[in-house]
């Protein structure tokens, strides 16, 4: 059996869905605007892209989360 997804990549199918770029094309913009603060990187997607609240917040939680690893 699958295990379910949780947390921020939950949201990867439907923000692939939504705005027809694999997560890869969105975590390349996240990281090329790089070093920013969180919430800067979350309103550079919502207000460059269209993208909403939760799956900008998403998107830049994991890369972030990725990188500091």
């Amino acid at each position: 059996m699958a295990e379910t997804v949780k947390g921020p990549a939950s949201y990867f199918p439907s923000i692939e869905k939504t705005y027809g770029k694999p997560i890869a094309h969105w975590k390349a913009l996240v990281r090329q605007r790089s070093p920013a603060k969180h919430m800067e990187l979350v309103a550079f997607l919502k207000t460059e892209h269209g993208m909403g609240h939760g799956h900008a917040n998403a998107i830049v939680a994991h890369t972030l989360a990725e990188d500091a690893k």
